[in-house]
């Protein structure tokens, strides 16, 4: 297994928060998108406000990185104990099968396991006892 990173999850306010955690620990973003950097889902009409909420950024802290994201308005505004997922970065599209089928089993299914427009093999789901995991396999990197 690749690494395993916390994934944390805000109402509008990701930008402003990865902002102040990049002047505490330095370095900088390789990735930061916005909802409007994405494709819109058929019928779909978000705001200008939800358009410029962050869909993903990562900063790597040492070993680990701190990745986060804005709610998206179709699911509503996290609350406390929603507000956080351990994301599992594997090594391969098969390791990503066993460990999102084994971890998600008798919970709730957010996303199954599919590619992403972003080049990933990607889930999300809560466990059985209400903890967040998104499982990832990064396409783009060859399989060891």
């Amino acid at each position: 297994m690749a690494a395993i990173n916390p994934y944390l999850m805000f109402n509008g306010t990701c930008e402003e928060a990865f902002l102040f955690y990049k002047s505490v620990f330095g370095g900088d973003f390789p990735y930061i998108g916005k909802y409007k950097d994405a494709p819109a889902e058929e019928g779909e009409q978000l705001s200008e406000e939800a358009l410029n909420r962050i869909m993903h950024v990562s900063l790597p802290i040492g070993n680990t990185v701190l990745m986060g994201s804005d709610s998206h308005p179709r699911y509503g505004d996290v609350g406390f104990g929603d507000n956080y997922s351990i994301s599992i970065n594997t090594e391969s599209t098969e390791e990503a099968d066993r460990i999102f089928n084994g971890l998600s089993a008798g919970g709730k299914v957010e996303m199954p396991m599919n590619k992403t427009f972003w080049g990933a093999y990607f889930g999300m789901f809560k466990d059985k006892f209400g903890i967040n995991w998104m499982v990832n396999f990064d396409e783009n990197q060859p399989n060891k």
